[in-house]
């Protein structure tokens, strides 16, 4: 039996469910201040919303796509850890700064961690679920 190999389509929920959580963190850029929304419920939701923009052009397993997602975040977080920002000299660029981010901090990694982690429950939960009503 061949392996399941990754291959791009359009799945039209995952790519709502990314559009929905971008927004939301456009509106908690925006208009949150705080100290627990902005910068831990906001690193929740950027891994899920990775995830799902993802899931939206690639079908591809859920544990493998989850841990590539969870990777690519501490990846970046890492990056923010050696200032990767200033170092490729857009240390002044705005953009740069939101994108790739310019301060690491362990919580970050944790919110990722459990963001992630809920991915994979509700992943898990409704693949289960789908089944058992099939």
């Amino acid at each position: 039996m061949k392996p399941n190999k990754p291959h791009f389509r359009l799945h039209l929920a995952s790519l709502l469910i990314a559009a929905a959580i971008f927004i939301i963190e456009i509106l908690i850029a925006l208009y949150i201040t705080d100290n627990f929304i902005r910068p831990y419920v906001g690193d929740v939701l950027v891994v899920i919303l990775i995830y799902y923009f993802v899931k939206a052009f690639v079908h591809i397993g859920v544990w493998p796509l989850a841990i590539a997602t969870l990777l690519f975040s501490y990846v970046i977080e890492t990056l923010q850890y050696f200032q990767f920002v200033k170092l490729i000299g857009l240390g002044e660029n705005k953009l740069a700064n939101i994108i790739i981010g310019n301060y690491f901090a362990w919580e970050d990694m944790i919110a990722y961690t459990i963001g992630i982690t809920i991915v994979v429950f509700i992943e898990i939960y409704f693949i289960k679920t789908k089944k058992k009503l099939t």
